[in-house]
């Protein structure tokens, strides 16, 4: 039971849970994602050295009952500034502090004293504990204790005898339930329920259950009692681990039959709220639940269960999130996240199973190593604040053994910082990706990216994560000069608290399309990583699916050089504890394509790339994979109950690039290397699960020439998934595509650079700063270039004209500006208007729209006019036929780099 107990009128209750008792529910906290209302910072608190157990609060007080024997203040660690606290203790909730209040839980030599449950009466005036002890500051009692909370004092004339350990209590206005080892009270026979007033006169009320009891609660309008424990049978009827029973006498009236909850699970701990009750339970061995559930007040039935394994012992509701703690490892059955590190505490909504992002953490810690095991809400202060308690040793990282809290503000945590990459697949654009940042109690945050050092973000996006799915967000940076290079750095902010910046990511624009991205992308690849980070965990995906991917173990960056000629690094492997993963899972596809470069020299094989269940560790389920054996060859292969592979006749471990990709649908399964079919296999399914794809490594157990490793050792490049099957004609064009020359950009400046002026006819501007353009009266700017010659086996793909404006405010231009060869003679030092040169009719490019000062602009111009005058001089005439001026930098500008610049791209 984790119901509130009184609390003072300044303190806030949980919103719902109390509806009608006419308190009110706490404001929102800000800065969190609704509907968590608790932030994820760890306040300071005090600790205990041992295992804390149970958990009651009362008008600002927290009380705290397990096995332990001293506190100590946060920060200290174990055995200084320890004070004695034997089993109980009380605590500020406010301060996390303890208070004045000390009790001590003891038993006779040979055993070892434990309080186990905590409950405070609806007056506020009785705090009952149970356990196994035998007397509480020196007075006699038997494993249960009523305390005075005014005089911190045990009730000498409540002392029931109990045959064992109790370990769940609840309490009403009259009465006393509890649940536990016990198998007599007050020398009655009560199988592991009983009642008493609350002076301590045993009741009628007998449940009867066949084993231990672990959690009672008692309805709100004093109808039933919900109970949970090991049992199979409540009153000899079929009820296994969880019953609703008449509030005076015990009887049967809902029966929860094994096959609700497996037999190898029971109910640890039960809360409610005004519209419903919530159970957490703990399994054993196969087939278990480990979840939780929720029960409609009207008629007990369940309302929704999640079914994540890692077993739940402790339930708490605010406002209208369930908190618990558990030491959750595996949530795929309900879409969350894979087997994997363990989450001690969750949320949920109190409508729906789906996990909220709402992330703080222990470690599993002492004892039996399960992490938390209660949890109690209190206010003090006008705050609210979460109390949890157990096991561990740590919370967030930190030492803090025993005791933790949390509030319901302010949120001061950051978001963690982006990782951000930057990479020109197009002509004139840059695409910048970065995976979402993690909060752990704000899932949507919003994202700026700026370029250049500029304060002033020049996109800005939001976007959700959670710890298990960190997606992609990008942004295409367009109109960006050819051949300039940018950088970029990305923030996160929950709109109160704002990471750092991430990393600058810097990328040159490119002259036109990457020709082996380009095929990639345009033959449908929806994941495509080409490693080209420097550092982190990020892989960026430059597919449009934005599916990155997250690398493990910290493998070797920037490899050089990669697998496409004049192209991007590759990623290097150690062959053992090193991998990518795709942060988003897939269903098993009916059909696709899995396509890979790599190059090695090992003799112990491992997997190149494949798909499994999971991202953390070694897959369970896992198929779909290329991977090499101990002497080099490839192997390509699914499962259908059975292993279907296609193999290389050929060992590839020579050191050498190598491209591969396995294909399979309606025809089977295809294996090419370095663009040749290699082989294939008639079969059309694969084993169905929902699984990541991964690079680097994986299981391999079971699998025909099973390599030494599972792990590849070597160099891996140019990653990519398509949602079909590739032709053959399309992998022979991918791996020709690789080996092309790259392309060729040269950024020119000019060798001269003036303009004329019909106001002044014979006026001569070759030493201005400033180019002007106009039609009425007329301005005309010229440029002379001298173009390079193409390099050997290249023509000339593309030129543009960068220019930008000057920083007078007239500089901009609403009128459109054409580009035109300059066929008369002219020298800067020496042409006016009256002597201006004729020009041609042929326009190369216009521009437009350049209406912002202190703006580069590009002008994108006709090849096939500057092809024939490739190594010689060249000259351009900038013109207007408007009234609106344009004025731009020349050459001689203070700042020589925003002058003029044509930028030519060669390539085969």
């Amino acid at each position: 039971m984790r119901r509130l107990g009184a609390m003072t009128a300044a303190g806030t209750l949980v919103a719902g849970a109390l509806a009608g008792m006419g308190v009110a529910a706490a404001p929102a906290a800000t800065a969190l994602t609704p509907p968590v209302a608790m932030t994820a910072d760890e306040l300071p608190t005090w600790q205990t050295n041992g295992i804390v157990w149970a958990m009651a609060q009362s008008e600002g007080v927290v009380f705290a009952g397990g096995t332990f024997s001293t506190v100590r203040p946060p920060g200290s660690a174990a055995g200084t500034n320890e004070q004695s606290a034997v089993n109980f203790a009380a605590f500020d909730a406010a301060t996390g502090a303890p208070t004045d209040c000390h009790l001590s839980f003891t038993i006779g030599p040979g055993s070892t004293a434990t309080v186990r449950a905590l409950a405070v009466s609806p007056d506020g005036d009785t705090l009952y504990a149970g356990g196994y002890f035998s007397s509480v500051n020196g007075v006699q009692v038997n494993s249960l204790a009523a305390i005075d909370i005014a005089t911190c004092t045990p009730v000498a004339s409540f002392h029931p005898g109990i045959s064992a350990t109790v370990r769940a209590l609840d309490v009403t206005a009259d009465t006393v339930y509890m649940g536990g080892d016990f198998t007599t009270v007050a020398g009655q026979s009560r199988r592991y329920f009983a009642a008493l007033t609350t002076a301590g006169a045993l009741k009628a009320w007998d449940p009867q259950g066949d084993e231990p009891g672990r959690a009672v609660q008692a309805a709100r309008d004093g109808s039933h009692v919900m109970i949970g424990g090991d049992f199979d049978t409540i009153g000899g009827a079929d009820s296994h681990a969880l019953a609703v029973v008449d509030t005076g006498t015990g009887a049967l009236t809902k029966a929860y039959p094994v096959g609700f909850f497996p037999a190898t699970s029971v109910v640890k701990d039960i809360t409610d709220d005004a519209t419903g009750l919530y159970v957490a339970n703990e399994g054993t061995g196969g087939g278990v639940f480990d979840g939780r559930t929720a029960f409609d007040l009207s008629d007990f039935d369940q309302r929704w269960r999640d079914t994540c394994l890692g077993a739940t012992q402790s339930l708490a509701v605010y406002q209208t999130v369930l908190y618990s703690g558990s030491h959750a490892h595996d949530c795929s059955s309900m879409g969350a996240f894979p087997n994997q590190r363990r989450k001690h505490l969750l949320a949920q909504s109190v409508d729906d199973p789906k996990l909220l992002g709402w992330f703080p953490d222990t470690n599993d810690g002492l004892g039996e190593s399960i992490g938390p095991r209660v949890m109690s809400v209190s206010s003090a202060g006008g705050k609210d604040y979460l109390w949890v308690g157990g096991e561990f040793t740590t919370v967030q990282g930190a030492p803090q053994q025993g005791l933790t809290r949390f509030s319901n503000g302010p949120d001061t945590g950051n978001p963690t910082t982006p990782e951000a990459s930057a990479a020109s697949l197009a002509a004139g654009q840059v695409k910048v990706s970065w995976q979402a940042s993690l909060d752990d109690d704000d899932s949507a945050l919003t994202y700026r990216v700026y370029r250049d050092g500029s304060s002033t973000p020049v996109y800005t996006t939001s976007g959700n994560s959670l710890p298990w799915v960190r997606p992609q967000l990008s942004f295409t940076d367009t109109g960006l000069t050819v051949g300039s290079t940018h950088s970029y750095r990305v923030s996160a902010s929950d709109g109160t608290n704002t990471s750092p910046l991430s990393s600058t990511a810097t990328a040159t624009v490119a002259s036109g399309s990457n020709s082996y991205a380009a095929a990639v992308l345009s033959d449908g690849a929806n994941l495509y990583w080409r490693y080209d980070e420097s550092g982190g965990t990020f892989a960026a995906d430059a597919s449009p699916a934005d599916d990155n991917g997250d690398y493990v173990g910290g493998p070797s960056y920037r490899q050089s050089p990669g697998a496409v000629s004049g192209s991007s690094t590759a990623i290097g492997f150690n062959g053992s504890d090193q991998w990518v993963y795709s942060d988003r899972s897939h269903p098993r596809p009916a059909a696709f394509s899995v396509e890979s470069w790599f190059r090695t020299t090992t003799t112990s094989g491992g997997k190149i790339v494949g798909f499994g269940n999971t991202t953390n560790g070694t897959s369970s389920q896992y198929d779909k994979h290329i991977y090499m054996t101990n002497n080099g060859r490839l192997v390509f292969g699914v499962y259908t109950g059975a292993t279907n592979t296609v193999t290389s006749s050929a060992a590839y471990n020579n050191g050498a690039w190598h491209h591969v990709v396995a294909t399979q649908g309606a025809d089977g399964m295809k294996m090419y290397v370095d663009g040749t079919l290699v082989g294939s296999n008639p079969q059309t399914s694969n084993e169905n699960y929902t699984g990541y794809w991964r690079a680097g490594g994986d299981n391999l157990n079971g699998w025909p020439d099973q390599p030494s490793s599972g792990y590849f050792s070597g160099q891996i490049d140019e990653t990519a998934v398509y949602p079909s099957v590739l032709t053959a004609a399309q992998v022979a064009n991918h791996f020709t595509l690789a080996s092309a020359p790259a392309d060729t950009v040269t950024t020119l400046t000019p060798g001269e650079d003036t303009y004329v002026n019909a106001g002044a006819p014979s006026a001569n501007y070759g030493t201005s700063g400033s180019l002007a353009v106009r039609g009425s009266s007329a301005y005309l700017t010229y440029l002379r270039f001298s173009l390079p010659p193409a390099p050997a086996g290249q023509t000339l793909k593309s030129a543009v004209l960068r220019v930008m404006t000057s920083s007078d405010p007239t500089a901009g231009t609403n009128d459109t500006v054409s580009v035109v060869p300059v066929t008369g003679a002219w020298t800067e030092t020496g042409v006016a208007y009256n002597s201006r040169p004729a020009l041609s009719s042929t326009v190369l490019g216009t521009l437009s729209g350049a209406t912002t000062v202190s703006t580069s602009y590009t002008v994108p111009l006709d090849v096939s006019q500057l092809g024939g005058s490739l190594g010689g001089s060249y000259a351009l005439a900038l013109t207007s036929t408007g009234t609106d001026a344009m004025w731009l930098w020349s050459r001689q500008a203070a700042s020589q780099a925003n002058g003029p610049r044509l930028v030519l791209t060669f390539g085969s």
